[in-house]
C-alpha cells in the first residue's frame, strides 16, 4: 500500500510556520507498513488543492491531508476532499448540536460558518477531536482512502497517534516498517560509514547514515510482521554497530546528548556548572532542558563581557594580555566556575561566532573549550565553519562530548 501526504496552508508556503506534522505522519505510516511516496504542500487555493488531491489519488492508495479543517472561508480541505472524490458534503446534525453546546457553554457568540465543521463527505466518517472543534475525517470510496487531520499540534498529535494509527494498522492488515536510530558523537559521517559499510549492504534490516550538526545518526530499519519482530531483527545489528563504534554511540531514537550526559553525571553522583561567553547560555539551556537535570546541573554564568568575566573571578590583567578569546581565559573561566558553584566539573566556552572577526582580530569560528576536573584542567582549540548559529551549537556539542568522555 502506498500513501501521499498533502499539507494545506498558505502560511506553510510563506515560511511563516514550519511543517513538523508531515514527518510525524510519514513515520506513523512507515510504522504501519505503508510506504509514503510523496509529500506535497498546497496553499489555500481551491483549484490547486482539488487538483493535487486528484493527482495524489491517481498515484496512491491512501492520501493524508493535514490542516484546513477550520470554520473560515480559507479552510478548504473538507470541501476539496469531497470534490476530489466526486462526493457531496452532508451535514451531521448531532455534531452541529455538539458545536452549539460547546460555544454556548463558553458564552461565545455562535457564527453560522462554524457549522461547516459539522460537514463531511457522504463517503466519510468523522474522527472525534477532544482537543478542538474540527473533527478529523476518514473517507473511503472506489478503493481509495483519504484521511484528514487538523493542523494545530495539540489536535493533530493525539488524533494521528490515536484513532488514525489504529485505523491504519487495521487497514494494512499486518506488517510494519520498524526503525531505530543510533546517535553517534565524536566521529564524522565518512568515518562512521567506513566502519559500518558492510552492514549497509543488507536488504532487511537496512542501515543508513545521515549527518546532523555535531553528530551522526544511523537509521536501522526492518520490515517485519509486527513491532516486536522488528525489534528482535534490529537488536543484533545494533550490537554489531556498537562493537564497531564503541562509546561513540551515545543514545537511541529521541535521546539527545545533553540527556545522556545528565544521566551519566547522576549515575556518578557528580555535578557540573558552566561559564559561557560566545554561547551566551546555550549550553546551560541544553543541560537544564533534560528531565532530572537539577540533580547534576548546578547553574552557570553568562560571561559575555570583560566585567562579567572578572566578576566570576578571572584576573583582568589575564584578559587584557591573552585576550577574551584565548586558551588562558577559557581555562581560568572553567576553574572559576567550578570553584564558585562547588561543582565536580566546570565547563567554559569562549570564542568568536561571527559574523566578523573580533576586535583582537580573532577569526570567525575560533573557539576554546575548557573543562576543569578534580584532577586538572584541559583546554581544546577549535576552528568551526558555518553561520553563527551553527558555530554556537557545535561548541556546546563539543563541550558535552568532552564532558561525556571524562565521565566514561
Amino acid at each position: 500500500m502506498t500513501a501521499e501526504i498533502v499539507s494545506v496552508g498558505t502560511e506553510l508556503l510563506l515560511g511563516q510556520i514550519v511543517d513538523t506534522h508531515a514527518p510525524v505522519m510519514a513515520r506513523l505510516l512507515a510504522e504501519c507498513g505503508i510506504s509514503c511516496t510523496r509529500r506535497t504542500t498546497i496553499g489555500d487555493n481551491w483549484d490547486r488543492l482539488v487538483g493535487s488531491l486528484k493527482e495524489a489519488l491517481d498515484r496512491s492508495d491512501l492520501v493524508v491531508t493535514i490542516g484546513g479543517l477550520g470554520p473560515t472561508v480559507d479552510d478548504l480541505t473538507r470541501d476539496g476532499i469531497a470534490a476530489a472524490l466526486d462526493d457531496k458534503l452532508i451535514r451531521v446534525p448531532e455534531y452541529e448540536a455538539k458545536l452549539r453546546d460547546f460555544f454556548g457553554a463558553r458564552n461565545i457568540e455562535w457564527n453560522p460558518s462554524t457549522a461547516r465543521q459539522a460537514d463531511r463527505p457522504e463517503c466519510g466518517r468523522m474522527v472525534d477531536n477532544p482537543n478542538g472543534t474540527a473533527p478529523g475525517l476518514i473517507c473511503e470510496k472506489n478503493g481509495k482512502v483519504v484521511i484528514a487531520l487538523p493542523g494545530p499540534k495539540g489536535e493533530f498529535d493525539p488524533m494521528a497517534r490515536g484513532p488514525v494509527r489504529e485505523y491504519l494498522e487495521h487497514l494494512q492488515g499486518g506488517g510494519v516498517i520498524h526503525s531505530r536510530v543510533l546517535r553517534i558523537v565524536g566521529m564524522g559521517e565518512s568515518s562512521v560509514e567506513t566502519r559500518v559499510r558492510p552492514l549497509m549492504d543488507g536488504e532487511n534490516p537496512t542501515v543508513a547514515p545521515y549527518a546532523q550538526t555535531g553528530e551522526v545518526h544511523l537509521r536501522l530499519t526492518a520490515k517485519a510482521k509486527d513491532r516486536e519482530e522488528g525489534e528482535r531483527m534490529l537488536d543484533p545489528v545494533e550490537a554489531e554497530i556498537r562493537s564497531l563504534l564503541g562509546n561513540h554511540v551515545y543514545g537511541i531514537n529521541e535521546q539527545v546528548l545533553e540527556s545522556a550526559v545528565i544521566d551519566l553525571l547522576v549515575s556518578h553522583s557528580q555535578t557540573v556548572a558552566v561559564a559561557e561567553s560566545m554561547t551566551g547560555g546555550l549550553l546551560g539551556a541544553r543541560l537544564s532542558a533534560s528531565p532530572g537535570s537539577s540533580r547534576a546541573f548546578l547553574g552557570g554564568a553568562i560571561v559575555y563581557t570583560v566585567k562579567a568575566k572578572t566578576e566570576l573571578g578571572v584576573d583582568e590583567n589575564l584578559i587584557k594580555t591573552a585576550g577574551p578569546v584565548s586558551a588562558e581565559v577559557a581555562k581560568a573561566l572553567a576553574e572559576a566556575t567550578r570553584t564558585r558553584y562547588e561543582a565536580t566539573y566546570g565547563i567554559a566556552i569562549t570564542g568568536n561566532a561571527g559574523p566578523a572577526p573580533d576586535i583582537d582580530g580573532k577569526p570567525i569560528g575560533l573557539t576554546y573549550i575548557s573543562i576543569a576536573t578534580p584532577t586538572g584542567t584541559q583546554v581544546s582549540e577549535h576552528r568551526y565553519r558555518g553561520i553563527r548559529e551553527d558555530i554556537r551549537h557545535r561548541a556546546t556539542q563539543e563541550a558535552l562530548a568532552q564532558l561525556r568522555t571524562q565521565l566514561l
